[in-house]
């Protein structure tokens, strides 16, 4: 993190028994975890570090951290005001990353998030916690160590908040966040782990019931499903929990008397079949709301919880709650947009002789869902109007500015006599006064049989990225005429037009950015590989032919899409002439 002075030729060690006393708690951790001291150098490193970087703990102690390790996503040295482990580290605060690099000892790249907190380790002055993992780990994987019959110190402590931090923020799957939450708890503190879920009908489920056997770690899904309702006065511990007004310990005593609800003698039901001898239980909090409840389970031969084990398991809860309700919010909101993208997106229509199929990926992220869209319809001298565009943002006013051009597109092609580029001139006039959208690029184009059989297509493209036109015989090229401003920059201009016949079974391809745009790589190799596997499966029937040409060339996990294509009869057909008089 802190470059060694220049005269020092070996890296400084750390002093003698220090890494020893270290070592217990950083092996504890299921992550990859290493110390540095007040000048960025490493003092101790957990066997995990070492398996994940490649690296033995020789490699690592006494080396700067940051020259040693962070990368840039191409493998360069990370300059130190581009880092932000570096810049947290330099002003003493905790702070988290994802989707960052270190090298590893053989000079790939491990992808990692990360967490970084300050910690005194006693009488070494400011020394600083690394925890990370790779992002296509298990986060849960690695050492699974067994709970220590005596309390953690304030350096596993802290660990194992980190490592629950780490974890549950670098994720927005309820499922997924609650299967890292078990086995953050266990073996580690627990033999069980209850997870009781509040659902937006103020419906309690018992989500999870999962117990240490070992290393492995068990479902029991006979007891989880339905629970009764939470009593507004018991003063049961787990009513109490899910009531969001304390945590408590429970002990053999606590389900002695008859139940004084249903939810009790669920309880008391859990405690008899799993022979849980002492709980602790949390409640997990939203800013807003109570989430749940965390109970944390032993039976005998463990040893009970006491009210000196409730901190802990609150900051655990209370990290888990905020990691759940980030996953909700993430979940509705891509619900959401994922039903207005699908109410607003059109069927096509079906033209005689013609092929059409379409297709539309939504961004993964949910704050990236938005204003890729198509559309598709005849007109009223009997053309089809295809159009495909992008509204400028990646989000729900995105999704709501889509559907005001596309609402608007719709109604001048209707009613504006003329070739595609007269009727976007109209829809670039009326976007700053009438609309939200602040810019946009679109494709307008229209396909019309002519009387011989064939099929004319004729364009105008408002800052659009190209259409491709692929023959039957693998012959691809983009069309590059027509070409025109983006919408919405308050500059008046003519717009162009181009026409062109569609050859006898070619394939017309319209699609948005998101199918070329990859990290690391210039739109112009984006094109080159749509144009080369476009070409290649221009024999596929059309379904096919899209669906492998959104697999190949679409970068999983990035940007919405969407994507168009046609295809023309493969012989022409002429239209029958009108009957004679007479």
């Amino acid at each position: 993190m802190v470059e060694a002075e220049s005269a020092r030729t070996e890296p400084e060690r750390p002093a003698a028994g220090f890494a020893p006393r270290l070592m217990p708690a950083l092996e504890a951790i299921g992550a990859g975890a290493y110390v540095t001291d007040a000048q960025g150098l490493i003092v101790a490193a957990n066997h995990r570090a070492e398996d994940l970087l490649g690296r033995p703990a020789g490699e690592l102690v006494g080396h700067d951290a940051h020259d040693l390790l962070h990368r840039g996503p191409q493998g360069q040295r990370l300059p130190a005001t581009q880092c932000g482990m570096r810049q947290a580290f330099l002003a003493r605060i905790p702070a988290q990353g994802g989707e960052e690099y270190f090298a590893r000892g053989d000079g790939s790249l491990l992808p990692v998030s990360w967490t970084i907190t300050p910690y005194d380790t006693g009488g070494r002055g400011a020394d600083t916690l690394v925890l990370f993992y790779t992002l296509g780990q298990d986060p849960g994987a690695g050492s699974r160590p067994g709970r220590a019959a005596k309390t953690l110190s304030d350096f596993e402590r802290l660990a194992l908040l980190a490592e629950t931090t780490t974890q549950l923020t670098s994720t927005f799957d309820v499922e997924e966040a609650l299967r890292r939450l078990v086995g953050l708890v266990l073996p580690r503190l627990a033999d069980w782990a209850v997870i009781d879920l509040i659902t937006e009908r103020d419906e309690v489920w018992r989500t999870a019931v999962v117990q240490a056997d070992g290393d492995a770690l068990v479902h029991h899904e006979d007891l989880e499903g339905p629970m009764p309702p939470v009593p507004e006065e018991s003063l049961m511990p787990l009513s109490k929990a899910l009531r969001g007004v304390a945590s408590a310990v429970a002990g053999p005593d606590t389900y002695r008397d008859p139940p004084d609800s249903g939810i009790t003698a669920e309880q008391h039901r859990l405690f008899e079949v799993s022979g849980i001898h002492s709980a602790a239980m949390a409640p997990l909090r939203s800013p807003r709301d109570v989430l749940g409840a965390l109970t944390l389970g032993r039976t005998e031969e463990s040893g009970a919880f006491t009210v000196a084990d409730l901190p802990l398991l609150e900051d655990i809860a209370r990290r888990a709650g905020l990691a759940l309700d980030n996953a909700r919010l993430y979940q509705r909101q891509r619900k959401v947009a994922e039903t207005m993208q699908n109410h607003l997106l059109p069927q096509m229509p079906r033209v005689p002789g013609l092929q059409m199929t379409v297709r539309y990926l939504p961004a993964p992220d949910a704050s990236q869902v938005g204003g890729d869209w198509y559309d598709a319809f005849t007109l009223p001298d009997g053309a089809t109007a295809l159009a495909v565009g992008d509204v400028v943002g990646h989000d729900l006013e995105a999704a709501a500015g889509m559907a005001q051009l596309r609402n608007m597109l719709r109604a001048y092609a209707w009613s504006q006599e003329g070739p595609p580029s007269r009727v976007v001139e109209r829809l670039d006039e009326a976007i700053m006064p009438i609309t939200d959208v602040p810019m946009a690029t679109l494709i307008l184009a229209r396909v019309t049989r002519t009387d011989d059989g064939h099929w004319e297509l004729s364009w105008t493209n408002a800052g659009h990225p190209p259409p491709l036109l692929i023959t039957r015989d693998g012959l691809a090229r983009f069309l590059t005429g027509g070409h025109g401003l983006l919408l919405g920059t308050g500059v008046p201009t003519s717009r162009p037009d181009d026409t062109l016949r569609l050859p006898a079974g070619s394939t017309l391809v319209l699609y948005t950015d998101g199918l070329i745009e990859r990290p690391g790589h210039t739109l112009d190799d984006g094109l080159d590989r749509l144009r080369q596997h476009a070409a290649a499966l221009a024999h596929r029937p059309l379904p096919s032919f899209t669906d492998q040409l959104l697999h190949r060339v679409h970068p999983p996990g990035l940007d919405d899409v969407a994507l168009l294509t046609l295809r023309t009869p493969a012989r022409a057909h002429s239209r029958p002439a009108p009957p004679r008089d007479g």
